[in-house]
């Protein structure tokens, strides 16, 4: 019976022997599954309550990068701005006032020459033998009227004895004033020949810069000649017109008749470079039909010769001058619902949105009449990005790195 008993029990099926066996594992898989889903919402949770932290704490959250410049105090000019042109007050073609043959040229192409300067000269010979001949009649005529004044001092006397009749001592006297006009056309022969003595030497008229030449010594020169020995231009002072639009020319006008001694500054072409600083002189008299515009004058010094003649400059007329004007620049300027605004760096590098009044905006400058202080930093770059208390990180112009603290 025993062992029948073991036989029966080997003989049992293989699903009834690994049934708690398999019981056990997929309990264990359902503990792992478990401890793996509160491990997820745990740390989840955890992540979530951070990022609430993170948003709850602002000072800790970067600030958004900005460029700033501190407002700025000083004098600031209202111009208006024209297109001109600079022209020299004297422009001379030298020329010779005598003909023959040019033998010496005293000047330098480009040479600046001062006012009777000698530039070049042209043979004198001629004039000098012109001028030998009329000494020679000036002397025989003069002989000749002494000698015809004698003797109507004689006739004179003879006349009152009654030696001689009347007529002759008239005709005596007559030949007294024909040697007196033929002495005066001597004078004037030799002093025709003495002016083309001085015509032979050419001279400067004014000082100023001298072009190319455009005779060379040995040619034979004419007073008729149209191309003239070179062209002088005067450097200093130099002028420089300009045009504006008619609607200016009120205002101009008024300041003129105020006694205002209006500024004028000259420009290159970039309109970046200040070349001179100059004064008006005078606005023209009439307006041109075409343009709608008044061409206007102004003079400059040009103590180290800035300016060249008809080169092209801008011409700014000032016609204003506030002292000590609030500037910042123009793209610090916001428009909004609001009006007009600016955001302002606190000390504690967020923003404050603040309102401005604006008074003239130009080039590079705009006059702030109310609303900020000297030294406030005002956000020129990354405003579009900003609202009233944003966070900032405030860098300098032309600067990579950000800088902690406020620039004064």
């Amino acid at each position: 019976m025993k062992f029948a008993h073991e036989t029966s029990n080997n003989s049992m099926p293989a699903r009834t022997r690994f049934t708690p066996f398999l019981k056990s594992r997929w309990l264990w898989l359902v503990v792992l599954c478990l401890l793996v889903s509160g491990a997820y919402l745990f740390f989840a949770k955890g992540g979530q309550k951070s990022v609430r932290a993170a948003q709850q704490s602002p000072a800790s959250a970067p600030g958004v990068p900005v460029m700033a410049v501190p407002v700025k105090k000083g004098d600031f000019g209202v111009f208006l701005s024209g297109l001109g042109a600079v022209t020299p007050l004297n422009t001379v073609t030298v020329k010779s006032r005598v003909d023959g043959e040019l033998t010496k040229v005293l000047f330098r192409e480009g040479q600046v020459v001062g006012k009777g300067e000698l530039l070049a000269e042209i043979d004198s010979r001629p004039f000098e033998v012109q001028l030998t001949q009329a000494q020679g009649a000036m002397a025989r005529d003069q002989a000749q009227l002494e000698n015809a004044k004698m003797d109507l001092a004689r006739f004179q006397d003879l006349v009152k004895k009654d030696l001689i009749p009347r007529q002759q001592l008239d005709t005596q006297d007559s030949l007294v004033h024909q040697y007196e006009g033929a002495v005066k056309v001597d004078q004037g022969q030799i002093d025709n020949a003495k002016l083309q003595l001085v015509y032979s030497r050419i001279i400067a008229p004014f000082s100023g810069r001298i072009g190319l030449r455009q005779v060379d010594a040995g040619n034979i020169v004419h007073a008729s000649d149209a191309g003239g020995l070179a062209v002088i231009t005067q450097m200093q002072p130099i002028s420089v017109i300009f045009s504006l639009p008619e609607d200016n020319i009120s205002q101009i006008l008024g300041k003129i008749r105020s006694g205002s001694r209006l500024t004028v500054e000259a420009y290159d072409r970039d309109q970046k470079q200040k070349l001179a600083l100059g004064a008006l002189l005078t606005v023209d008299n009439q307006i041109d039909p075409n343009t709608g515009t008044v061409k206007l004058k102004a003079t400059f010094p040009n103590t180290n010769n800035e300016l060249f003649p008809n080169q092209f400059v801008n011409a700014r007329l000032i016609i204003d001058f506030k002292h000590d004007a609030l500037m910042v620049p123009p793209s610090a300027i916001q428009r909004g619902p609001q009006g007009t605004f600016v955001y302002v760096v606190k000390e504690d590098q967020t923003t404050a949105l603040r309102p401005v009044t604006i008074g003239i905006i130009q080039e590079g400058n705009a006059s702030i009449t109310s609303g900020l202080s000297v030294g406030e930093l005002v956000v020129v770059d990354g405003a579009d990005r900003l609202r009233d208390g944003s966070k900032v990180e405030v860098k300098e112009r032309n600067s990579g790195p950000p800088t902690p603290q406020r620039q004064k």
